[in-house]
């Protein structure tokens, strides 16, 4: 019944996180219409995590190997909100994102689903 997950992101500067994505990612990707991209992301999974606050959606990329992801995008010109920290469940840091935005990368340590 399902066949797949829509993710969003919202941008002050979409053009250029578009850009970012495709270039410095280099995530497959169609365009929709006049400049729309819409990229193809690897294979996914869904936690689901209580809270006493509000309800609010979270959306992280996964490696295999931080240390080196980190340097292969480095050298790409990707910048990072700052080095791995072990979180216990894994390896984390931000990829910063050209429209002010931060995206979740890390090194599970945990099962996975995929």
């Amino acid at each position: 019944m399902i066949t797949g997950t829509h993710a969003l992101i919202y941008s002050q500067d979409a053009a250029a996180d578009r850009a970012f994505f495709r270039d410095k990612l280099d995530l497959h990707h169609v365009e929709a219409h006049e400049g729309w991209l819409i990229f193809a992301l690897p294979p996914a999974e869904l936690g689901i995590h209580p809270t006493d606050g509000e309800s609010k959606h979270e959306l992280y990329l996964m490696c295999d190997d931080i240390t080196a992801t980190v340097a292969e995008l480095t050298a790409k010109g990707v910048e990072f909100s700052g080095p791995p920290t072990d979180e216990g469940f894994g390896l984390l840091t931000g990829i910063r994102l050209p429209g002010g935005g931060t995206l979740g990368i890390y090194e599970p340590r945990h099962l996975t689903a995929i």
